[in-house]
């Protein structure tokens, strides 16, 4: 019922692993089989063209390896990063110098309408196997393989790049799946989930299938990798590909060239192997070091311009900033924030960018409505790609905005769905040793997440110096210990003798050789606060901030009276403490959370508190200098506003 399903059949539909359906379902893969298999029988020249991504990366792997196998005339090039995403026309031009004659793309090539005009006018031919959605204009090709074109009735439409291609390897090996998933399964999952497409279907065939494989795995520069991830000899979930292996893999094309990943994974020799792996963990290490770098300056930006926090979509740019891990910078900005979120780096006069989105809101659609200011762009409903002019970036934000207001008046909500009400007699081992019945987890499928309501904490103590929380409660009766990690119990600001409610994640584990259940909080609040109108309250208040027309009574109950701001003020301290830690402390029927940010907005304005608008917290100034409240400029214009009858 959490997940909306209220039939077997519905349950029965999510978790199905319904066997790969025929690749020639596909449109055009019957033409693109022929012309391959003419173009192998003449000895033509063939390039796999692919990405510097996991997915593009792994699709190139798998279609080289397979061409070889058969014989073919081939080569392989993944353009690095520094050239852009998809194919481009000098290395295009390279290629036809280098003598190829047909060009095989994996995980690009639905948007290249310029490049494939040029691949004809130096007589080659195209062949396009690609899943990102297509505009309206498909490039001149052969044939083009991609579930997301209008024609096509194969039932999967949320197969990967790699996916694509497992399914031509299949169709050129007559339809035949066994030979190819013995062949590629470990590579082809590995991508799935790297890649963030949905886990149903075939795809959780796919995955499935590869994470059986891959504990056997006969890729030599597979088994260092896992070496290298500190996984050998131990049972791997979905959660690893995506976690460990894949951003291993991504490294290679963020930091140094994506041929080394490729070399790793062609590898059949172990010492080389063994040197690639170790190569692209030092690599991704660095990766991380420069994710911090970037964030350091995002929350800069943001302290010296808080306004960025109140657009409807984040978007946020800078200097230099590497490009390979922009992607990763948006989706941590996405959790953090909770909004859409763009960034952007600038180059000199160019600027390239990486989005990432939830719910209903497309960045697919986002990037076609904002194309006029774009040079290219490209991707799906929840991440994409895109490049300009560094002048064009301003109106670029113009435009997004103007996209959200029109498609999306109400923003989508970032949030957790509760799959079940916990009840202590569901914490055995063997109840939650049957949770694996839904694996895999991923994109569509996510861990389940259960409610634990109105327990009362008895106890809250630091681990791991103080790295850590673990938080004892009483519940139905029963006492249960949960962790929090990575934050300290002053972090936490769950209170001793108060009531929370918990979103908690359940695993089993061995601890003194005795098997028991673990239960770790993802995220948790007082108890009696009621949701939506804390989400009502945050959106009435962002849109106050952008000068958006509100009901008015929505001013008159976001205007605080001096009784609420003293209230307020004398629950703050010398420390800080988050707003939403505040709101749970003061929160009533008539003190919303609108009210409250205007409080601190007026505090603020009177040099009363310092607020940290990336952190999100408060804290009160020592011995500040006395001042009338009337002053304020933020109270006064509230003030207004509820005396006016324009409205």
């Amino acid at each position: 019922m959490g997940r909306g399903f209220t039939t077997i059949a519905q349950v029965n539909n999510q978790l199905a692993m319904p066997e790969l359906t025929d690749p020639f379902l596909l449109s055009d893969m019957k033409t693109a089989v022929e012309v391959i298999n003419e173009a192998i029988d003449n000895d033509l020249k063939i390039c796999v063209y692919g990405d510097y991504d996991c997915d593009g990366i792994t699709s190139t792997v798998m279609l080289f390896s397979f061409f070889d196998t058969l014989g073919a005339n081939v080569c392989k090039y993944i353009p690095e990063r520094e050239e852009g995403y998809g194919m481009n026309i000098p290395s295009i031009d390279k290629l036809h110098d280098e003598g190829v004659q047909l060009i095989v793309t994996v995980d690009n090539g639905i948007s290249a309408i310029n490049e494939a005009e040029h691949i004809y006018e130096l007589g080659m031919k195209l062949i396009i196997t690609d899943h990102h959605q297509p505009s309206e204009i498909l490039p001149k090709a052969e044939a083009i393989v991609n579930p997301h074109r209008q024609d096509d009735v194969s039932p999967c439409k949320n197969l990967c790049g790699a996916g694509v291609a497992l399914k031509l390897i299949a169709a050129m090996s007559d339809g035949d799946y066994t030979s190819t998933l013995e062949q590629y399964c470990e590579l082809a999952a590995l991508a799935t989930v790297a890649d963030v497409v949905e886990l149903k279907g075939e795809n959780r065939y796919i995955v499935d299938c590869g994470l059986r494989y891959i504990l056997n795995t006969e890729n030599i520069g597979l088994r260092e990798l896992i070496s290298v991830a500190s996984m050998t000899g131990k049972p791997m979930k979905a959660t690893d590909f995506g976690f460990k292996l894949a951003p291993r893999i991504n490294a290679s094309g963020r930091f140094g060239s994506p041929s080394q990943a490729v070399d790793l994974l062609l590898s059949d020799e172990q010492t080389q192997a063994h040197e690639l792996a170790h190569k692209l963990n030092s690599l991704n290490n660095e990766r991380k070091k420069t994710e911090e770098k970037i964030l350091e300056n995002i929350k800069q930006q943001i302290l010296d311009e808080p306004s960025i926090l109140h657009r409807r979509v984040l978007v946020v740019y800078g200097e230099n900033w590497h490009h390979g891990v922009i992607g990763i910078v948006a989706a941590r900005l996405l959790e953090k924030f909770g909004k859409p979120c763009f960034v952007i780096a600038k180059e000199g006069e160019d600027a390239r960018g990486s989005a990432r989105s939830f719910g209903e809101f497309s960045v697919f659609d986002c990037l076609d409505y904002c194309k006029e200011e774009l040079l290219n762009h490209g991707g799906h409903k929840g991440a994409g790609g895109f490049s300009l002019k560094t002048a064009n970036i301003e109106k670029f934000i113009e435009t997004i905005e103007k996209f959200a207001f029109e498609k999306h008046n109400i923003m989508p909500i970032y949030s957790i769905n509760i799959d079940k009400l916990l009840a202590p007699q569901d914490l055995t081992v063997e109840s939650v040793k049957g949770l694996n019945l839904l694996e895999p987890f991923g994109e569509g499928n996510s861990s389940p997440i259960f409610l634990i309501q109105g327990a009362y904490v008895k106890d809250v103590r630091g681990c791991s110096d103080n790295k850590h929380t673990s938080v004892n409660i009483m519940y139905c009766g029963t006492f249960l210990r949960l962790m929090v990690f990575f934050k300290s119990p002053e972090d936490t600001n769950i209170k001793q003798g108060e009531n929370f409610d918990f979103l908690v994640e359940l695993q089993v584990g061995e601890y003194l050789n005795k098997m028991q259940v673990s239960i770790f909080a993802r995220d948790y609040r007082k108890s009696g606060i009621r949701q939506e109108r804390y989400f009502a309250a945050a959106d009435a208040y962002e849109k106050y901030l952008r000068d958006e027309k509100l009901p008015l009574n929505f001013y008159k109950r976001m205007l605080p009276t001096r009784a609420e701001l003293i209230r307020v003020y004398r629950n703050l301290s010398l420390s800080q403490i988050s707003v939403d830690t505040l709101f749970m402390q003061l929160v009533t029927e008539d003190f919303n959370y609108c009210k409250l940010r205007i409080c601190i907005d007026i505090f603020s304005e009177l040099e009363l508190i310092t607020f940290d608008h990336y952190c999100g917290t408060v804290e009160k100034l020592n011995n500040p200098a006395k001042v009338d409240l009337e002053n304020s400029e933020v109270l006064n214009k509230l003030k207004i506003f509820c005396m006016s009858t324009a409205f």
